[in-house]
């Protein structure tokens, strides 16, 4: 099989005898193969032009035009297509030279052993089937690249969103006039803002640090207010988790002096 699953693989043979075309397709009419021919080298080519071809055997000695120079036009006209010179005339030079140049993939001899020639075209069409796979899987590799290149950079947008709006978050909060501190699930201080720091400024708060060894006794417990340096403070107590997976709660101080201001405004 080549690249895809509904083409069949086409052999192309090509000889100025019919009589080697007709003993040609004989042989190899029970191989799976279809079969197309052609009587020159021009004939071949009107083929190169209608067909997609995956093998094609030429003669090397026919009117016209040689073997070799048919099959470099025809690595022009379709490139992937694997080329074989199946000729009784070896002319070695023309022949090794387009070896060399990668116009023909193998020379075989007439009068040819059948088995042997089987063999040569069998693999012929497995080198055609590899260089179709590697395409394909060339291709798919390039674009999953380009998809995964596309998720990247639309989650490097996300991350730059969710940096900045964190940012931002953590401006409001330093920014309110009530003081704020997290308290995560292992009761360690995950955050303080600027008001709760300046309320508490008498008690070594840092993140990281447990909190009940850096926060009085009241904000632990139950009570709802409390007095600290003669201010009074109003606690509140949230729990953390409920439309996240961050776990712990918050304590929300509120002074006395913030409170009336904000009755009075």
């Amino acid at each position: 099989m080549t690249g895809t699953d509904t083409h069949q693989p086409t052999l192309l043979l090509v000889d100025d005898e019919q009589n080697i075309l007709s003993a040609l397709r004989r042989l190899l009419r029970s191989e799976g193969y279809r079969i197309l021919t052609a009587n020159s080298g021009a004939e071949g080519i009107e083929r190169l032009k209608a067909e997609t071809i995956d093998v094609v055997i030429s003669d090397q000695r026919m009117p016209g035009m040689a073997g070799v120079e048919f099959l470099r036009i025809a690595r022009d006209m379709q490139p992937d297509c694997v080329r074989i010179v199946l000729s009784g005339y070896t002319e070695l030079q023309a022949v090794t030279s387009a070896i060399n140049d990668g116009a023909i993939y193998k020379f075989l001899c007439k009068p040819w052993d059948d088995a042997h020639l089987k063999a040569n075209i069998a693999e012929a069409f497995e080198r055609r089937h590899m260089a179709d796979e590697n395409r394909r899987l060339t291709e798919e590799l390039k674009r999953k690249n380009d998809q995964l290149e596309t998720l990247l950079a639309e989650r490097s947008d996300q991350v730059q969103i969710r940096s900045e709006a964190l940012s931002v978050f953590h401006e409001v909060l330093d920014a309110l006039p009530i003081g704020v501190i997290g308290i995560d699930a292992e009761g360690l201080i995950a955050f303080c803002n600027d008001t709760a720091m300046t309320q508490l400024s008498g008690y070594p708060i840092g993140l990281g640090q447990r909190a009940d060894a850096a926060l009085p006794a009241d904000l632990l417990g139950s009570a709802t207010e409390t007095v600290i340096d003669d201010t009074h403070l109003s606690i509140t107590r949230a729990p953390l988790g409920q439309h996240s997976t961050s776990r712990g709660h918050l304590l929300a101080l509120l002074s006395a002096g913030t409170f009336r201001t904000s009755t009075q405004d």
